[in-house]
């Protein structure tokens, strides 16, 4: 008899619990969420970024990185909203250091380390519908940047950034 008595009891406080947690969730979430894709058409390794905070993976030079979670972008698209993208790079990915884990290795990664650069870039939110498929950012040439909201994803023929993966450098860049 006591089991059944705490049976009752048990879905009674469910049901309730339940009926608080409907009343908090009334209503449309302000924002969207997608995943957040970068793609790097310079020849220095991307070591890290992030779009308004949100982290983005690591991209090898000339390479694509995705599918990292999550980007929040506001529901409702507006002109002049704006993207803050800060990155890392590597200007020398493929250096070759001395064996892992001895004292030659830290001294030589600490030279190396100390040549990875910081950049930052305000960039427009491009226009989306009531859907995210993802934010993807592009790392171009003289620290510039482009995003793209579109579902077609880079390489895509459709995907509406159309600049080469393997873009040429240029020896000076213009201010």
């Amino acid at each position: 008899m006591s089991y059944f008595k705490n049976y009752v009891w048990c879905r009674w406080v469910g049901g309730f619990l339940l009926v608080l947690l409907t009343g908090c969730s009334v209503g449309e979430s302000k924002f969207l969420a997608g995943n957040l894709n970068g793609v790097n058409h310079t020849s220095a390794a991307i070591n890290h970024f992030s779009v308004n905070g949100y982290g983005g993976a690591n991209i090898s030079p000339h390479g694509n990185r995705g599918g990292m979670c999550c980007a929040m972008l506001p529901r409702q698209w507006q002109p002049g909203l704006k993207l803050k993208v800060a990155w890392e790079t590597d200007p020398n990915p493929n250096a070759h250091l001395p064996a892992l884990g001895t004292d030659a290795y830290r001294a030589a990664y600490a030279k190396h380390k100390a040549n990875y650069q910081q950049h930052s870039a305000i960039v427009d939110l491009p226009p989306y519908e009531d859907r995210l498929c993802s934010l993807e950012v592009h790392f171009l040439p003289c620290n510039k940047v482009k995003v793209s909201t579109s579902c077609w994803r880079y390489p895509s023929p459709n995907s509406p950034i159309k600049d080469p993966l393997k873009m040429k450098e240029p020896a000076i860049c213009p201010k």
